[in-house]
């Protein structure tokens, strides 16, 4: 296949995540915009304006039954991403994008992959600090040496949640391990303002902790008013190593780099790429089919974060210690044991200072 074949794509979601790979496929060069699926009508009307030409439809199945192409993108909401993507998956798909996260749960998210992975197609999961050149080229300090082995990553966060912008955040920490296995996750999320956030219950304010099988950890804060200790950012990331730290401010392009060559800091700024991060992720994709060959490491890196956000979750909940995988995961039975009261000397128990 020639490296400028052009495919077909559909886009089921006219959402925030659909805008962005309705706008990508129409600026691409590899690909020929053709449907577009929403249940809400005023959402199908606003794509009939911004996209003329366009075939709306109501349902992503009339969309497929009428108008099948080369390439479908997932951009609805989590828990219907199983049901949608299974159904483009009966058609003579070449590739498919589902945007992140990949399920409502790990268990969904993980059936999306190995469904696709069966069939072998090239895939996208858009994570945008992957398509970034900041952050891509933090990944590759990071893995380089630059601030010595990695042992600490503190990701701070502002108006936002674990499910909806953690997802990023931990893609990203896994990214920046090389996909070490992450051994468990705790969590404690607080639920008083009863905030709900793209079609999901959220916390008002949560720290999530986790540790690889290695011991590098992951400290992260999100909510709805988190406090940033670097004054006007929204966001922010310390990587810390044996020998440096970066500092990053999430979607903000530029980072600071302390490490024995640069004892006061330096202030980097790469020049970003020219293009946004959905369509340098299809045009990846674009070119796994051309190749023949395609490479999940992306859809695996995301999948790992679902879990640990996943795992966030179920921790704060069960007010337990998660371990990974979460296959293996049970609830423990409700306790009475409250942390930090005088013990008693009833009701069973472990001596501390005998272990």
């Amino acid at each position: 296949m020639a490296a400028s074949a052009r495919f077909t794509a559909s886009v089921v979601g006219g959402g925030a995540g659909g805008q962005l790979s309705l706008s990508a496929l129409q600026a691409s060069a590899r690909f020929d915009l053709a449907a577009a699926a929403d249940l809400m009508p005023e959402a199908r009307r606003n794509l009939e304006e911004k996209y003329p030409g366009l075939q709306v439809f109501e349902n992503h199945r009339d969309m497929f039954a009428a108008c099948p192409t080369d390439i479908v993108c997932v951009s609805t909401y989590p828990p219907t991403h199983e049901e949608v993507a299974l159904d483009a998956l009966k058609l003579p798909l070449k590739g498919i994008l589902v945007e992140k996260p990949l399920g409502h749960t790990a268990a969904s998210g993980r059936c999306i992959l190995a469904a696709i992975r069966e069939r072998r197609l090239p895939m996208a999961v858009p994570h945008g600090l992957l398509a970034k050149r900041t952050s891509l080229e933090i990944i590759e300090r990071v893995q380089a040496g630059e601030i010595g082995e990695l042992k600490l990553v503190e990701i701070q966060c502002a108006g936002w949640d674990i499910i909806n912008a953690g997802i990023h955040w931990l893609n990203f920490f896994v990214m920046l391990s090389g996909c070490e296995p992450v051994d468990w996750v705790m969590a404690l999320c607080d639920a008083g303002t009863r905030t709900y956030r793209d079609g999901m219950q959220v916390e008002t304010v949560a720290v999530t902790y986790a540790q690889t099988r290695s011991g590098v950890r992951v400290v992260m804060h999100t909510g709805d008013e988190i406090k940033i200790n670097r004054e006007g950012k929204s966001f922010l990331f310390r990587l810390v190593g044996t020998g440096g730290q970066i500092e990053f401010w999430g979607w903000e392009n530029g980072y600071l780099l302390l490490n024995a060559r640069h004892p006061e800091g330096r202030l980097i700024i790469p020049d970003e790429y020219p293009i946004t991060g959905h369509r340098r992720h299809l045009e990846n994709m674009a070119a796994m089919i051309d190749s023949g060959v395609p490479d999940y490491t992306v859809p695996e890196s995301s999948l790992m974060a679902l879990e640990l956000c996943e795992g966030a979750y179920l921790s704060s909940r069960h007010r337990c210690q998660v371990r990974l995988p979460l296959e293996g995961f049970a609830p423990p039975a409700p306790s009475d044991w409250d942390p930090g009261i005088p013990y008693s000397g009833q009701g069973g128990g472990r001596d501390g200072r005998r272990l």
